[in-house]
């Protein structure tokens, strides 16, 4: 099917997803994604400080989404910070949007495969990842409406998994409130770090903007999903984080692959790490599918402008999906999954998406009143907040976010000169 021989109207999305599964799909990514893989890395970088990178990141994490839902009911189409940036900032804040996006996202997708692959078989994690991206690929292909449902699922059974974590660890004599005390091994430089490797925990609010084409009444739906579902996520985290910190300790947490299993055990709990494990795995699962979805959108919506290849821009005529750029991120991500580890795709996965967030800002500062501007603090906050902590991460992660980033900078400069000399 060549991109002339598509009917008219099929490169439209279906509007079919209310409140509930907005804020579900955004919970969905948040939640996986978050807890289960990056508390350890936060906690090696801030030690006693892990709860105040938390909170620094639920600041930034506020900003971005106050941004973007302002943005993505003015522009409510799929796309997200890609055509916030092209529409308010110019064609190549766009497009640079949506590379860090898209690049950072790709390793995120990554980071929650190594995660199922950890959990359900840590000697053949590599393998499993693979296998979890192929399968979640095929339920993404087959239309949206279905991915909704299974994240529903996926979001009620981790949701559980943390309340009993929470609950094991609190109701067990294994806590001890001095664990929470902020001692000298917090520096400024190790918390903005961890809040750096935590915001990659937050960052799924976004999936709820990239599927603005397919959201009922975009206007009032999406404003009001974003902030509920890091609102929600933020309770869940912190309480998740005080609890695992008053067994462990901040020195056992950085230096644990399974913080949550380990705590349940430190809790005289040892049946329940199995479930937590299964837990794990779950939520990795969810947050992969979400990931999938938010992607393909963006690579579609860049797809249609060209700046990815354009055959990318076809939307399957039966179950409504892109079906192309599903396809083509599913093939990235198995690769990275055979050959990529957990800590370094996190890193790298925070300062793309650290440079989206940027982006969005700067998009949500030149909106006019009438507009739906947000409070001039909000932009500068959150604008300042991501490049302070795309920068106080891990040196590996910010020297190749800084490469690829440049990279696709070049890339769309060498495709303009093409253009203006042919």
């Amino acid at each position: 099917m060549s991109g002339a021989a598509v009917p008219a109207g099929s490169r439209e999305l279906r509007r079919h997803l209310g409140l509930f599964d907005a804020v579900v799909i955004g919970l969905g990514s948040m939640v996986g994604a978050g807890i289960f893989a990056s508390l350890a890395p936060a906690a090696s970088a801030a030690g006693s400080g892990l709860l105040l990178g938390l909170a620094l990141a639920a600041v930034v994490a506020y900003c971005n989404a106050t941004s973007s839902a302002r943005l993505a009911a003015r522009y409510p189409q799929s796309g997200g910070t890609y055509v916030y940036g092209r529409e308010q900032l110019g064609d190549f804040w766009g497009y640079l949007a949506g590379w860090g996006f898209v690049v950072g996202k790709t390793a995120s997708c990554a980071a929650m495969a190594l995660t199922v692959g950890s959990y359900v078989w840590p000697s053949q994690a590599h393998a499993v990842a693979i296998a979890a991206v192929v399968a979640l690929t095929a339920v993404n292909y087959v239309g949206v409406q279905k991915a909704a449902w299974l994240t529903r699922v996926v979001v009620a059974l981790v949701v559980a998994v943390l309340a009993a974590v929470v609950t094991a660890c609190l109701t067990s004599g294994a806590t001890d409130a001095a664990r929470l005390d902020v001692g000298a091994d917090a520096s400024f430089g190790g918390v903005l770090q961890a809040a750096g490797l935590l915001f990659f925990a937050f960052a799924g609010y976004a999936r709820i903007a990239t599927l603005g084409e397919e959201v009922r009444d975009p206007e009032r739906t999406i404003p009001r999903a974003i902030p509920l579902a890091l609102g929600i996520a933020l309770v869940l985290y912190a309480a998740v984080a005080v609890s695992v910190l008053l067994v462990l300790g901040p020195h056992r947490v950085a230096h644990t692959t399974a913080p949550l299993a380990d705590a349940v055990r430190a809790a005289d709990l040892p049946g329940l790490a199995p479930v937590v494990r299964v837990g794990a795995a779950v939520a990795a699962l969810g947050s992969l599918l979400a990931l999938i979805l938010g992607v393909s959108r963006t690579t579609l919506a860049m797809a249609r402008d060209r700046h990815l290849p354009h055959t990318l821009a076809a939307v399957h005529p039966r179950f409504q999906v892109p079906h192309r750029a599903e396809l083509a991120i599913g093939a990235v991500v198995a690769v990275l999954a055979a050959t990529a580890d957990v800590r370094g795709a996190i890193g790298f996965s925070s300062f793309g998406v650290l440079a989206y967030y940027a982006v969005a800002n700067a998009s949500a500062w030149t909106l006019a009143p009438d507009e739906g501007r947000p409070p001039r603090t909000v932009p500068i906050v959150g604008t300042a907040g991501c490049l302070v902590l795309a920068f106080a991460l891990p040196l590996a992660s910010v020297l190749a976010g800084v490469a690829v980033i440049a990279a696709g900078a070049a890339a769309y400069g060498l495709r303009k000169a093409i253009a203006h000399h042919g």
